[in-house]
C-alpha cells in the first residue's frame, strides 16, 4: 500500500491515494490522524533538504484536525495550509506536470466531501516523490567486461 523512499537523505512514502483514503474511512478517522502527522512531517523535512524550509509544525497540524472535528474552522484552516505547502513543493520541485498546482480551496472543498481531500492531497505528493526519484541519479552497477 505504501512504497517507502529516501529522497535527498529524507524518508518518504509513496502512498496509494485511495488506500490512505480507504483507511481513514475504515478506522474512523484515526487513521486520518496519523497520516496528517505523517504528511507534514515529509513536507517539512523535504522542503528543508531543498534549503527552502516551510517551518510547520505536524503536531500544530495534526492537533488542528483534532480540533476540527468538534470546530470546523482549525479543520479548514490546517487542509488549506498543507494544501499551500504541497503546492509550494510542487512549484519548487517542478512537479505539475502541466497541470496548476494543487488549489487549497478545492483541498478543502474535498475536505468536506468524505475527505477526499486525502485523495487529492496524495496524488500531488506521489507526483512530487516521482519526480524528484527520476531525477535523482541512479547508481549504477559495473557488469564485468566480456571473458572475464
Amino acid at each position: 500500500m505504501a512504497t517507502p523512499l529516501t529522497l535527498r537523505g529524507v524518508p518518504v512514502k509513496r502512498r496509494s491515494p485511495w488506500g490512505a483514503w480507504a483507511l481513514n474511512l475504515v478506522t474512523l478517522g484515526i487513521y486520518g490522524f496519523i497520516y496528517w502527522n505523517r504528511i507534514n512531517i515529509e513536507l517539512r523535512d523535504y522542503s528543508a533538504a531543498l534549503k527552502r524550509p516551510f517551518r510547520n509544525d505536524p503536531n500544530v497540524s495534526t492537533l488542528a484536525m483534532f480540533a476540527g472535528s468538534v470546530v470546523l474552522i482549525p479543520l479548514f484552516v490546517t487542509i488549506a495550509t498543507t494544501a499551500r505547502r504541497v503546492s509550494d513543493l510542487q512549484l519548487i520541485v517542478r512537479s505539475t506536470g502541466g497541470r496548476e498546482p494543487v488549489s487549497p480551496t478545492v483541498a478543502v472543498v474535498l475536505g468536506i466531501l468524505l475527505s477526499t481531500h486525502i485523495v487529492y492531497l496524495q496524488r500531488a505528493l506521489n507526483g512530487i516523490w516521482d519526480a524528484e526519484a527520476a531525477a535523482a541519479p541512479q547508481p549504477f552497477a559495473l557488469e564485468p567486461a566480456p571473458g572475464f
